[in-house]
């Protein structure tokens, strides 16, 4: 059985250069700035199956990214589970995995270094499609609230007293 370090990663999905994409970037980076002694923080422009090794290790994983649902108010920040996607895991080719997928398979292929706990972080946004490295206003004004709801499952993370 793997040993999982007693700490978090917090990474952050998405692109610098694609408008409200790169919110997920700027939450992790916000965790960063805090120094953190038991959190680490990564910055990507990933998906699927790229996640699992990014993740491996850690008892804790945060995932921060954009979502566009159109259910909510842009900056709007949500929390989910894992297990909130399971209706979206799919048999598909492998550069079609997404994130729900590749954690199922992370577990199946070696779930002894897979984190005992793993969030979302959402933030809905407006625009995914314009090339700039400017997010709109409602989502640039949600990092410091989804920095809190990072902050937050942390410290569940911390005391799992407090989780149950």
């Amino acid at each position: 059985m793997g040993k999982l370090a007693d700490r978090a990663v917090v990474i952050g999905l998405g692109s610098p250069i694609m408008c409200d994409d790169a919110v997920g970037l700027e939450v992790s980076k916000a965790i960063g700035a805090l120094g953190l002694p038991d959190v680490d923080t990564l910055q990507e422009a990933v998906g699927g199956l790229e996640i699992i090794p990014m993740i491996s290790g850690y008892r804790f994983a945060v995932i921060v990214d954009a979502i566009l649902s159109g259910e909510h108010e842009p900056g709007t920040v949500l929390i989910f589970e894992p297990e909130s996607f399971d209706c979206t895991i799919a048999n598909v080719p492998a550069h079609d995995i997404n994130l729900a997928t590749a954690i199922k398979m992370g577990r199946q292929m070696d779930n002894s270094v897979m984190p005992e706990t793993i969030r979302f972080v959402a933030i809905e946004v407006e625009d995914l499609q314009t090339v700039s490295e400017e997010m709109t206003p409602k989502v640039a004004a949600a990092v410091g609230p989804a920095k809190n709801a990072v902050l937050h499952l942390l410290s569940e993370f911390r005391d799992p007293a407090r989780n149950r």
